[in-house]
């Protein structure tokens, strides 16, 4: 089975999600994002697998957030990958991608769906 996930080394999340697929047996492709930024049709791509739209997969909390200009208005699509693209560090983390589908691991457990 292929299993990638996109891992921020520095997240508690991210790590407990990368132990809890190693617990299973699965040694996954590691994408450390912030050093190797999705591109524009892999954002894309994404937001299909997890169903949801690419604002959905934004970390609103994020410093990068106010800077993106994202809460000043109703942002499109291309406008919000532009931004990801941008501030890498506003990607939901971690997701994990396994037979077309994606799962955001907050919690952790919650990656097991699509396994």
């Amino acid at each position: 089975m292929s299993v990638r996930i996109y891992h921020n080394p520095r997240c508690s999340k991210s790590r407990q999600t990368l132990k809890l697929l190693r617990s299973r047996g699965l040694e996954p492709e590691v994408i450390e994002y912030l050093k190797t930024p999705p591109d524009d049709e892999e954002l894309r791509d994404l937001a299909r697998m997890l169903g949801c739209s690419p604002m959905d997969m934004v970390r609103r909390g994020e410093p990068e957030f106010r800077e993106s200009g994202l809460q000043q208005a109703v942002p499109g699509d291309d406008d919000v990958i532009a931004a990801i693209r941008k501030y890498p560090k506003l990607l939901q983390r971690p997701i994990v991608v396994s037979g077309g589908r994606a799962a955001i691991g907050r919690p952790p457990e919650a990656v097991l769906e699509i396994l």
